[in-house]
């Protein structure tokens, strides 16, 4: 049986080698016709950290690494373009810091 292969978004990436990826689908009810959102949850190995928040990543199926982890990443198919606005601000307050020392 051949592995299952998804494309989903990186919602999680503060473990080391591991990220939370969301898979959304949209289903229509069998009844009254209403297309809803339903979401999957898949924690996917990365070797070299290569994914980041954001990401849209294609995964592949995978023996078991742990208690929740069964899938692997394939290839990152879009970077994310979102900007972190408090990495920034973190940044630029260091940098004023660093500034000021050199000053005195």
């Amino acid at each position: 049986m051949p592995k299952k292969v998804l494309v989903g978004r990186v919602t999680g990436d503060k473990q080391d080698k591991t990220r939370r990826v969301e898979i959304a689908r949209r289903i229509r009810h069998p009844l009254y016709g209403k297309y809803y959102s339903r979401r999957m949850v898949c924690h996917v190995h990365d070797e070299n950290n290569e994914s980041g928040l954001g990401d849209r990543v294609e995964i592949i199926e995978s023996r078991p690494r742990s208690k929740t982890k069964r899938w692997e990443l394939v290839r990152i198919v879009e970077k994310s373009t979102e900007v972190d606005v408090a990495a920034l601000k973190a940044a630029r307050e260091q940098a004023a810091h660093l500034q000021e020392q050199e000053d005195s």
